[in-house]
């Protein structure tokens, strides 16, 4: 079972990764596989979270069995928003993203309390 903090942290996880996501079906520029790293910098969540990701076709797939709503993309110059919640915890991240590497930072609320991090993400 995972627990609140880790919770937060999946979430933004996810909300990260999926900030990878681009606008409906053409291939973009950041199609292909994604490693991204969660960190966290204050608050009770875990310390750090490695996720592996896959793009194609501007869309993000996760292969975790996780039931959460994303809602994320990045502009043609790179932006990225996004918001992720799963229940009553939520996360949001935002930041920049080129052909082979993103960093950002992301917030999340939990059962627990508030975390704030930063996350990177670089093409495997």
């Amino acid at each position: 079972m995972i627990t609140a903090c880790r919770s937060v942290v999946f979430v933004a996880g996810l909300a990260l990764a999926s900030a990878l996501t681009t606008p409906a079906s053409a291939r973009t520029v950041y199609d292909g596989n994604w490693s991204v790293l969660i960190v966290t910098r204050s608050g009770p969540c875990d310390p750090a979270y490695r996720y592996g990701l896959s793009i194609r076709d501007g869309h993000v797939f996760y292969e975790g069995n996780a039931p959460v709503n994303v809602r994320g993309r990045v502009s043609g110059a790179g932006k990225v928003d996004v918001k992720v919640s799963a229940g009553s915890q939520g996360a949001s991240g935002s930041g920049r993203l080129s052909r082979v590497y993103g960093r950002g930072e992301w917030r999340g609320i939990g059962s627990m309390g508030s975390c704030v991090g930063t996350w990177s993400a670089k093409r495997r």
